[in-house]
Parts: structure tokens; C-alpha cells; sequence
């Protein structure tokens, strides 16, 4: 949404084909054809069957509308079958579209932690498995896609909570290790404000002691032991997740940019939310 505001023809592709893309952008749900949800921003959901018919019709020339039938059943086998053929299609698809230069950018919402790298690490194991033929071609040109630093890039979205920094760290050692995306940028997200100076937290402090603690209930006709007890814990998650965010500051490399997403209060949802987003992240970047 943010590229899409800046002037951007922006794609954006829920990889897993049944996420909530739609949602939101206050639209119903997204399919394979990319969906214009926003102005200048377009979302799409990703589906293997159409992703190899597709890919059928550019490389055999079969007609897009032809159904698939017994060749599709016999491939679609081969796609759950073969190690790599299902990832290929899907990561070759977006691949292609960005080699075409469809889109000024091209944003991917990925698999989970445990499956991104499979992924991304593909186009290569398939070169080692195949000597030859078009499979290996495509292989060849989307790794060198993925390995282009001013192409490509991966972005995990992480949270200042100890496992949620240990899976980030993990995952970013994985992609070095085992793919060739580079790490471009992490976005810590739900990042609690400083909602108390130093000065209010001795004040909350001081209105639990007995004496004074009796004089304000009296005062305020009620006990204030809930509020110190928020008030307390609030700066607890606040210190807790800086600890964590330095923590995950510490074990990235120098490069890699660690952008804030604050937590957002309120009754936000769909496109609401997904606005609230877009200005944080406004803000950040500047």
C-alpha cells in the first residue's frame, strides 16, 4: 500500500493461495488473476493448477483456456511427487512476471518459517537433479534472479518476543546458508511506545505504597491496584521487548535494516488496520 501511495505499480502475492488478502483491502477474496484492491496496487493468490497451465501454455504452446485433463492429473502428480517441481512452478511464476517487468515491485507473502528457504533454495537444487531441458533452463535464469542483490531481497516480519527473535535469527542463518536471497531488511512488528516516563513510573510506584495508596482510593472512591498492576506490567513488555529487539540488533549483520512497527490501539481491521500499517511504516522510512 505504501509503494502503491509513492507512485508504484505494485503486486503483491499470497504464495499459499488461501490467505486473507482480501480482508485486508476490504475486498472479497483474491484469486490466481491479480486483483486491483487499492489504486496502482494489485494482489493475487497463488494456485499451482493455474501456475502449470500457464506455464504449459508459454513453454508448449497448449492453449490457455484447454483444459487440463489427463496430462494435468499426470502432472499435477509429478508436482507432488518430485521434490521441487511444485516450487519451481510457483516461485518461476513470480519470477517471470518480474524478469517481464510488469510491476515496479513485486511484494511476496511467503510460506511459513519452516518452508520460505525450500522455496527460495530451489532453482538450484533442481539445476544439480536435471542435466538438461527447459526445467533447468528456467532454473538457471531464476537463480540468477534471486541472486541479483538490486532485484530481490526477503524481509522477515518478526516480533519483539524471545522465541519469535530466535525463529528470525534462525531464518536469517538458513537464507545465508541455504539459498541465494540475500536478507534485505527486518521488520520487528507490534512494537509497544514508551508509554511512561521515568518520572511516571516513580509516581506509580509511590501511589502503592499504604499510606499514600489509602489517601487516593479514599479520594477516588475505589481501589487503584488494577491500574497500578496495567501500569506496571506495560513497562515490563516495554523493557522486555527492547531487551529482545537489541538482542536481535546484535545478531544481525551491520546492513541489514531493522524497521519498527508500533502496536496499533483500537477497534482496527481490514483495511483500516492495514492503512494504520502503511502510515507507521511511513513514518519509519520518512
Amino acid at each position: 500500500m505504501l509503494a502503491a501511495r509513492r507512485g508504484s505499480r505494485t503486486l503483491l502475492v499470497d504464495i499459499d493461495g488461501g490467505g486473507d488478502l482480501g480482508h485486508r483491502f476490504g475486498v472479497e477474496p483474491v484469486r490466481y488473476q491479480p486483483t486491483e484492491v487499492q489504486p496502482s496496487l494489485f494482489a493475487m493468490a497463488m494456485n499451482t493448477e493455474d501456475s502449470l497451465r500457464e506455464y504449459l501454455h508459454s513453454r508448449l504452446r497448449l492453449p490457455a483456456v484447454v483444459p487440463l485433463g489427463p496430462l494435468g492429473a499426470v502432472l499435477d502428480f509429478v508436482a507432488n511427487a518430485a521434490p521441487g517441481v511444485r516450487e519451481i512452478l510457483t516461485v518461476g511464476k513470480i519470477a517471470h512476471d518480474a524478469r517481464e517487468r510488469r510491476w515496479d515491485l513485486i511484494v511476496v507473502d511467503a510460506s511459513a518459517t519452516g518452508h520460505v528457504v525450500a522455496h527460495l533454495a530451489v532453482p538450484g537444487a533442481m539445476a544439480g537433479l536435471i542435466p538438461i531441458g527447459p526445467i533447468l533452463d528456467d532454473s538457471a535464469w531464476i537463480r540468477d534472479l534471486l541472486r541479483d542483490r538490486t532485484f530481490t531481497g526477503a524481509v522477515i516480519v518478526s516480533r519483539p518476543e524471545e522465541m519469535a527473535v530466535e525463529e528470525t535469527i534462525e531464518l536469517a542463518a538458513s537464507l545465508m546458508a541455504q539459498s541465494d536471497v540475500e536478507l534485505a531488511g527486518v521488520v520487528m512488528n507490534r512494537v509497544l511506545p514508551e508509554l511512561f516516563s521515568h518520572a511516571e513510573e516513580t509516581t506509580f510506584e509511590a501511589l502503592s505504597a499504604g499510606s499514600v495508596r489509602s489517601v487516593v482510593e479514599e479520594t477516588v472512591g475505589g481501589p487503584i491496584g488494577p491500574l497500578v498492576d496495567a501500569a506496571r506490567l506495560a513497562v515490563e513488555r516495554r523493557r522486555s521487548g527492547a531487551a529482545q529487539t537489541a538482542r536481535l540488533r546484535s545478531a544481525l549483520d551491520a546492513g541489514v535494516e531493522l524497521t519498527h512497527v508500533p502496536e496499533v490501539w483500537g477497534e482496527h481491521v481490514g483495511l483500516a488496520l492495514t492503512s494504520r500499517l502503511a502510515d507507521a511504516l511511513d513514518d519509519e522510512w520518512g
